[in-house]
């Protein structure tokens, strides 16, 4: 429907549960404004790092709560080794752990349990800070 090339959101976990509560927080299309969005999904920490490498990711969510690695983690060796990181958004334990997501750099951070509105206003956030402003 859109001229616009689809924006990649990766969404790593390693809960299937939380990973499908991201994508049908956001839908295909999480503000008007903005391209639709293609969502990879990941569970492992090693599959982020290659995904994140090979440079075709524009917002990438990070359980804070995953295991054997964590999110917030993963989000300080991002900023630290990639050259213009994309953004990332942190998915945190409660709300009282927002001053984790700020250490590990992350741009933004929204509590478990995910709340869609929430969610939705800091990615679309982040991702307008990558897409050029285009005219209605």
């Amino acid at each position: 429907m859109t001229d616009s090339k689809a924006l990649k959101i990766l969404v790593y976990s390693d809960d299937v549960h939380t990973r499908e509560q991201v994508v049908l927080a956001l839908g295909r299309r999480p503000h008007p404004d903005l391209p639709e969005v293609e969502y990879v999904e990941v569970a492992t920490e090693p599959v982020v790092i290659q995904n994140m490498d090979a440079g075709h990711i524009d917002l990438a969510i990070l359980d804070g709560e995953a295991v054997p690695a964590g999110g917030m983690g993963i989000a300080k060796q991002l900023k630290d080794e990639i050259y213009q990181c994309p953004p990332l958004l942190v998915l945190t334990g409660r709300p009282q752990d927002a001053w984790l997501a700020t250490w590990s750099r992350a741009d933004a951070a929204v509590p478990h349990p995910i709340d869609p509105i929430q969610l939705a206003e800091a990615v679309v956030a982040l991702l307008r800070s990558r897409v050029p402003a285009t005219s209605a």
